[in-house]
């Protein structure tokens, strides 16, 4: 399946495609385009738009899109609750003091956009170790 955001992503664009490949979707493909054209390329290719505003993957009742999807495909993993609360901080300014972590992981995911710019595909290559490595730590940390 294809799924279509927003170009040049940063924290919740690179957090969902690494949810979406490990939980959702392994074979999952990813467009990038212009937040004006997203819901064209979803409707022509039948990719699934996610966080782009007014959709049902996107930022909805208080939730970052990554919360979304977990919703959506009731996702309810302990470690992945915790490291929903970790993408959340960090894409939600007004959230960031919610977990600790979250700063941490918003100054990483900046620096990755601001090394990598626009491309996308790049950031989501580099950065799916770094979301395995906090899952596997988030996994400890509700285990204790």
């Amino acid at each position: 399946m294809q799924w279509v955001t927003r170009k040049n992503a940063n924290v919740d664009r690179i957090a969902c495609p690494w949810l979406i490949k490990r939980f959702v979707d392994k074979d999952a493909e990813f467009l990038f385009v212009a937040a004006d054209e997203v819901m064209v390329v979803a409707e022509r290719e039948g990719a699934i738009p996610f966080d782009v505003k007014g959709v049902e993957l996107g930022h909805v009742d208080g939730r970052c899109s990554f919360e979304s999807i977990m919703v959506k495909y009731g996702l309810e993993d302990p470690a992945l609750q915790r490291l929903a609360q970790i993408v959340h901080g960090a894409d939600v300014s007004s959230d960031r003091a919610i977990v600790p972590e979250a700063a941490g992981l918003y100054a990483a995911a900046h620096g990755f956009a601001l090394v990598h710019g626009e491309d996308d595909h790049k950031k989501i290559e580099l950065e799916t170790p770094l979301y395995d490595a906090l899952y596997r730590w988030c996994e400890a940390e509700v285990q204790e």
